[in-house]
């Protein structure tokens, strides 16, 4: 891989172009196919400077990215894109910059292709060692995060992959623009700009043509709102990683430290609530209740949290002057991506258990409380795919985990499950070397 040049102009072929036929989904992916060839065997020296190269790229393109991004926020507020989306869609001087930052974090991270996952020798003196490996074409179907664009495209090509990427239409012209600057970045280094294909035009039929690319495509993760993702899980004949939506839950039991539940209930909410991590349900041991609802009602009021609550919470908010809605099973149900905040009283740590295995999704539980035996109990009997301890639920990040960016948060069980980060992205072949063995 050669050292990238300066910004000379890119071919025609390193440019996105619209898509709108089951054939032209097809060959976009055949391409992404072959470029896939020239990425899976670069070392990781190779691969960790391609991955500064287009950090250093993207911040020096941060004008035409804002442009564009500029021309996406007044699209979208003008369709009546909601508040919470519209910050989803932002990509400001700060957050590119954060894109490349993450791209740069990617590249001190190890790489996972070619960690032996286990091995031994055999008796019969064969070696076996079960290997990581790429994918080879990895496809991602997402909504109004352009930030995910790059985080996508780094931890395809830093796991020695390719990636297609269909963006959703809020954000058409900053997928456009980061797009560019990749696959010029990519020629720059010698490199197919096919590595990373960018989906452009076609409409819902394009993301089925996606979905039906099997052979082409190795596997395909859809990351948005339910009913993207119940459409990709349901009709893709691709293999999928599903991830989930975050309906997630914190639970501030009887023995809690209640400084620390404050704190957290307020950072699991308003740190930023249009993301699928942050807390959507508040829930509150009896006997904990009328010392804690003082003390969060008015703190959450404070943040600019609306609250829906049971008979109880009602109570405590009038007490403190806070406005709340009466809770129905709607609100339990509901992923706000907004300041909306569900707030329930519960008799027991049965009765917490209870409402989070009735309308959790699956994706983040906490609880706050200083009982091992309650922590013991509740890590073991949550199925989620994060549960944190004295712990906001803001913490299922790749990023803040340890593992760089993330490719999404997967709340199935099969292969990968909570933040998708490099390893997620490989699979396994397995060496065997002997010395003329034959089978008796």
């Amino acid at each position: 891989m050669r050292a990238p040049t300066s910004s000379r102009p890119a071919p025609a072929a390193a440019e996105a172009q619209p898509v709108t036929t089951r054939e032209g989904v097809l060959a976009v992916c055949a391409r992404a196919r072959e470029a896939s060839r020239a990425v899976r065997p670069l070392t990781r020296g190779d691969k960790d400077r391609l991955l500064l190269a287009m950090a250093d790229a993207l911040v020096a393109a941060t004008t035409d990215i804002e442009r564009a991004n500029a021309e996406d926020l007044r699209a979208g507020a003008e369709s009546g894109l909601a508040s919470g989306l519209l910050d989803r869609l932002r990509l400001d001087a700060g957050r590119v910059g954060a894109v490349a930052d993450a791209l740069r974090d990617l590249a001190a991270l190890p790489d996972p292709v070619g960690e032996v996952v286990r091995g031994q020798r055999l008796a019969n003196g064969l070696e076996v060692r079960q290997t990581r490996v790429p994918m080879g074409v990895v496809a991602m179907v997402y909504e109004a995060r352009p930030n995910v664009t790059v985080d996508a495209a780094g931890l395809a090509l830093k796991s020695g992959n390719a990636v297609v990427l269909r963006g959703g239409s809020a954000a058409e012209r900053t997928n456009r623009a980061l797009v560019h600057v990749l696959r010029r970045t990519l020629e720059a280094c010698g490199l197919p700009a096919d590595a990373v294909v960018l989906l452009d035009g076609g409409g819902r039929e394009a993301v089925r043509h996606l979905m039906t690319a099997r052979g082409l495509v190795d596997v395909l993760i859809p990351r948005g709102g339910a009913d993207l993702i119940r459409t990709v899980v349901e009709g893709s004949t691709v293999p999928v990683i599903e991830t989930g939506v975050g309906n997630c839950h914190v639970y501030v039991d009887a023995a809690a430290d209640l400084d620390k539940a404050v704190a957290i209930a307020v950072n699991a909410k308003a740190h930023r609530p249009s993301v699928c991590n942050a807390a959507e349900t508040l829930l509150v041991h009896r006997a904990a209740a009328e010392r804690f609802l003082p003390l969060v009602v008015p703190a959450l009021r404070d943040a600019g949290v609306a609250l829906h609550g049971d008979a109880s919470v009602q109570a405590a908010g009038s007490a403190a002057g806070v406005p709340v809605t009466g809770a129905t099973d709607e609100d339990w149900a509901r992923e706000y991506l907004s300041l909306d905040l569900a707030v329930r009283v519960v008799d027991s740590l049965d009765d917490a258990l209870e409402h989070v295995r009735r309308w959790s999704s699956g994706h983040t539980e906490a609880i706050v409380s200083e009982d091992v035996a309650a922590v013991r109990r509740f890590v073991a009997e949550v199925d989620a795919a994060a549960v944190m301890v004295n712990a906001s639920t803001r913490f299922t990040d790749g990023g803040e985990l340890g593992l760089g960016a993330e490719i999404g948060i997967s709340t199935q069980k099969l292969h990968a499950r909570g933040p998708m980060g490099l390893a997620e992205l490989t699979t396994t072949t397995w060496v065997v070397t002997g010395d003329g063995h034959v089978r008796a």
